[in-house]
């Protein structure tokens, strides 16, 4: 090894053994939101994940809890993501290494990667991108490596590692293809214009490639033995294997079943913000350079001109099949993550622009100890700079929102119940907590969504045979079909345990409510035979201050996990007072003034216990009022109602002025006033 060899390997070292430092004190300890819970899950289970199945990363973090077993199963699958992580990061420092020598650009590629915002948010939890980030720059390196070549010898084992590296990367993330795809003529071409390609070669690469595949054994393997508690599909056979593969069930390509309207233009655009915001504007300026100027040096302009055409052809590839609305918070956040992808193109290239940069000014002005130092002082002050603003947000060692969410769910759920999870939030919180740690074994956990599908009821009937299917999938949309049954029937057939759903259920059966009622508990709804009586002072005694939640409200991302929990636990205290509102609005008689009357105290009290709370808050309450007084106001002051009534409609409006029911809001503000005055005149005249 020769010594420039020896130092990039040193420099690579310390860059990855910095990146740790910086990582694994960040590190969640908890279970995360999105996929995150369901992959522990999946690990902990042995069973299969979501299309493609991801079988290498379930391994992997099985591995981790057996070698770890002091820690939590979120903790160490979420630290092995963080050292993976870092592992990518030093991929990317080697490639530039390898291509311009070490220095501080190879530094600037690992470590811009390593502390821009995305990619460090998404080493701290459980996830499959930072293995694919470690793919990705290992193809780097070693495309970096066969372009460095000395001999045909060398090229030819490191075209084999090539293919087993892709093939083993696309065990994990099916993104990579794309890479891949432009990576392999360009190994092609180069062993041909060498005189080397043969069918020898091709045929040990060709089998090297399909040897990366072997993980993909185990869905079978773990989907025959079907020991696992969770698990997604049935690949026990070939038509299930490649349905799971293809991810016919999500749609091939896509990131969602539903079709969208968003255009490529827009999601470039988005990609294009998240790349100023992210990695900022000198940093692309320094790409564009990398690019440029290795465009005119002949030792690495194919490289550059590759990662380029990757770069390209991924981009143009996303945008067109990304089919999510990225103008919500939520599913930009869903749809940002794959874009560390092409992130990692931009650092390699910024790397190489401030290499190249740094050595044509030493050509022409001399003084090469002086460029290189400024090089190394302008790349610390930007890593430096980039920790000091990204390390709050990106810090998750103290996040335990979305196991908390979980914990106060299943607390909340009486004994031998079953709880229809849709989502990811409570499925895959709810799923950890129970599989992993054994929380609440007494109750059943069935995904709604998953209950359409057959293997899903059929697996599910092998593991709970205390919960009853009527058929062989839930058919929302035809349930009157043969071997299929609808919620309604669901419901009917397990009437000996109590059913929650969680959060919510879907519009497209609304066969239950013939026969069943929605009573609120907390974020999740008592679903009960419609004949049961409803006792509303019994039912707010239940409810009230179910949750132990102290989290502020709007105290998270918007395009986080952390605040969808959030939103949902504030949203959960005021679910009964708005159930009683409406039950009162539905009613004639009696009760009616009573049910208002106890929605009304709700809302006041809810309103009361917080300084800052939810917008929608004060247009019920202010609602609730108005309907008090008007069934008679039992005993309350109708000054004080008015008064009520007529202060949070405009705290609701000062909030959300967009409100299209702001002009009717003001004409019933100027209403109760003019009735509150009249009011207190006949007051004032009553002798």
């Amino acid at each position: 090894m020769s010594g420039e060899h020896r130092r990039g390997w040193l420099l690579t070292g310390a860059t990855v053994a910095c990146v740790t430092a910086l990582y694994v004190p960040c590190v969640q300890r908890t279970v995360p939101g999105g996929d995150s819970g369901e992959l522990i899950t999946t690990a902990c289970e042995l069973g299969v994940a979501h299309p493609p199945g991801y079988p290498l990363f379930t391994l992997l973090a099985r591995l981790v809890m057996c070698l770890l077993p002091s820690l939590s199963s979120a903790h160490s699958v979420n630290l092995m993501s963080g050292l993976l992580g870092a592992a990518a990061c030093g991929a990317l420092c080697i490639t530039v290494c390898k291509l311009s020598g070490p220095g501080p650009g190879a530094v600037l590629a690992g470590g811009l990667f390593a502390v821009s915002k995305l990619c460090w948010q998404w080493s701290m939890v459980a996830e499959v991108f930072t293995l694919n980030n470690l793919f990705v720059g290992l193809l780097f390196f070693l495309s970096a490596s066969f372009h460095c070549a000395e001999n045909a010898h060398q090229r030819r084992k490191i075209s084999q590692w090539g293919a087993l590296c892709c093939g083993l990367g696309l065990c994990n993330q099916h993104t990579l293809v794309l890479y891949v795809l432009v990576a392999i003529p360009w190994v092609l071409h180069r062993l041909y214009s060498h005189r080397e390609l043969c069918l020898r070669s091709l045929v040990s690469m060709g089998m090297c490639f399909l040897g990366g595949f072997l993980p993909y054994i185990y869905l079978p393997v773990s989907s025959y033995y079907n020991t696992a508690r969770w698990s997604w599909g049935d690949q026990t056979t070939l038509s299930g294997l490649l349905t799971h593969l293809l991810r016919v069930e999500y749609g091939t390509f896509s990131l969602a079943k539903a079709e969208s309207s968003m255009n490529m233009t827009t999601m470039l655009k988005a990609q294009l913000d998240h790349c100023l915001e992210d990695l900022s504007l000198p940093v692309l300026l320094l790409a564009g350079v990398g690019l440029l100027l290795s465009s005119w040096d002949r030792t690495c302009c194919s490289m550059s001109w590759l990662l380029t055409a990757m770069l390209l052809v991924y981009s143009l590839f996303f945008a067109w099949r990304a089919n999510l609305d990225v103008t919500r918070p939520l599913l930009l956040g869903v749809v940002e993550r794959f874009w560390l992808q092409s992130d990692a193109v931009v650092c390699v290239l910024a790397g190489l622009g401030l290499s190249q940069t740094l050595a044509g000014l030493e050509r022409r002005l001399g003084n090469g100890g002086v460029w290189k130092t400024a090089g190394w002082v302008l790349t610390m002050a930007l890593l430096a700079h980039m920790v000091q603003t990204n390390h709050r947000e990106c810090d998750q060692s103290r996040n335990s929102v979305v196991e908390r969410f979980g914990r106060e769910l299943l607390a909340s759920i009486p004994a031998d119940s079953i709880i229809l999870t849709r989502g990811d939030l409570p499925g895959n919180s709810l799923r950890y907590l129970h599989y992993c740690h054994g929380l609440r074994p007494d109750v059943h956990l069935v995904d709604q969504e998953m209950m359409t599908y057959t293997w899903y009821v059929a697996k599910l009937g092998h593991h709970h045979p205390g919960v009853h299917f009527p058929g062989r999938w839930w058919d929302p949309l035809h349930p009157e079909e043969k071997d299929t049954f609808s919620l309604e029937q669901f419901l009917s057939r397990n009437t000996q345990k109590d059913v929650f759903a969680c959060i919510g259920l879907p519009d497209g059966d609304p066969s239950w409510e013939r026969s069943f009622s929605r009573w609120p508990l907390g974020v999740c709804d008592f679903l009960v035979p419609a004949q049961r009586q409803f006792h509303p002072n019994e039912w707010v005694r239940r409810t009230r201050n179910i949750y132990n939640w102290s989290e502020p409200h709007n105290s998270f991302h918007p395009s986080s996990w952390e605040r969808v929990a959030n939103e949902e636990m504030w949203q959960a205290r005021m679910k009964t007072a708005f159930f009683l509102f409406d039950l009162a609005e539905r009613m004639q008689g009696e009760g009616k003034a009573h049910l208002f009357e106890l929605s009304y105290t709700l809302y006041k009290e809810i309103v009361e216990a917080h300084s800052n709370y939810p917008p929608n808050w004060d247009k019920n309450l202010a609602l609730a009022c108005e309907r008090l007084l008007r069934s008679g106001h039992r005993g309350y002051s109708p000054d004080s109602l008015l008064t009520c009534s007529a202060q949070h409609f405009k705290l609701y409006l000062e909030k959300e002025p967009t409100d299209p029911q702001a002009p009717a809001i003001r004409s019933a503000i100027a209403h109760l006033l003019k009735e509150r005055d009249r009011h207190r005149e006949t007051v004032r005249q009553t002798p």
